[in-house]
């Protein structure tokens, strides 16, 4: 790992998300582009860091993850080759700093990945790191996105009043990080927005939506949205108008709004109200 700069940190929560198999609609991905260029944007004294880059040579098979040729305002060309950022965010108000961890997953030598991120969190202090997924699922696009969350242990499950994850299967970089972050008693947890199977090209504004929400919720800050909220609300419109257009889709769409309803108690309905009030307090509060 090439370290540029190791800023001063308050207290730092490490947020981490991949593109590719953990990234459904690029849901994941999105949302942590958006948390780093809304704080950086509109809120005052914010700091923004690049703390590093991992080395691509060392675990991606460019046949896989292929570098990109670009034309610049000039027309000289331009190779981005896929890599992994280390950004520290220092958010004045916040009661912790970010540590933002994104690129590509990798194609090889996870452990040795795994170990360069947790050796930087060691190093940085962190005392809580959040993996942020998406995942194809059989629910609604008209309904709100679900946002999974759980603990990588269960004595942390215990701590903070969350599931333990009960999965079994196939799992990616996200996964290894959190088994990695347990075995050194780094407190870990996961988020995983559920995205309509249906609905799966990207982007898909109103994943990126939840899984900020679900971040503010279990933090506790304002992350402001800029357009996100008009843009899902279009990709809603957008979907609801494709699925209009052919009977089968439409059935099987209603389908699922009727069985995602009556899985919904009502009580999870009010939860659900409770924390958008808190939200919307949050943000008075914090304007």
């Amino acid at each position: 790992m090439e370290i540029l700069h190791i800023p001063a940190l308050r207290n730092p929560v490490m947020l981490c998300a991949f593109s590719g198999w953990n990234d459904a609609a690029e849901s994941a991905s999105a949302a942590l582009e958006h948390v780093i260029n809304a704080l950086s944007e509109n809120k005052p004294g914010v700091v923004s860091t690049l703390i590093g880059e991992i080395d691509s040579d060392d675990y991606f098979d460019f046949q896989v993850n292929r570098p990109q040729v670009s034309l610049d305002e000039s027309e000289n060309r331009t190779i981005a080759w896929p890599s992994t950022q280390i950004w520290g965010v220092s958010v004045p108000g916040f009661s912790r700093d970010f540590v933002i961890v994104s690129g590509s997953e990798p194609s090889m030598h996870w452990k040795s990945f795994v170990t360069e991120v947790l050796d930087l969190a060691d190093d940085l202090e962190v005392s809580l790191i959040i993996t942020i997924g998406s995942l194809l699922a059989d629910v609604p696009h008209s309904r709100p996105i679900s946002v999974g969350i759980s603990a990588s242990s269960p004595a942390l499950a215990k701590e903070l009043g969350l599931e333990i994850s009960r999965y079994e299967g196939s799992i990616g970089i996200l996964g290894i990080i959190n088994d990695g972050a347990m075995r050194r008693g780094i407190d870990a947890i996961s988020m995983w927005a559920a995205i309509p199977h249906y609905a799966s090209n990207a982007p898909s504004p109103k994943a990126a939506l939840a899984l900020i929400h679900a971040i503010e919720d279990f933090l506790d800050v304002e992350i402001p949205q800029g357009d996100l909220p008009n843009e899902a609300d279009a990709w809603e419109k957008e979907i609801d108008t494709l699925a209009l257009e052919d009977t089968d889709v439409a059935d099987y769409v209603k389908s699922l709004e009727e069985s995602k309803d009556a899985q919904d108690l009502p009580e999870v309905s009010g939860e659900s109200i409770a924390k958008e009030f808190e939200r919307f307090l949050r943000r008075n509060n914090q304007s």
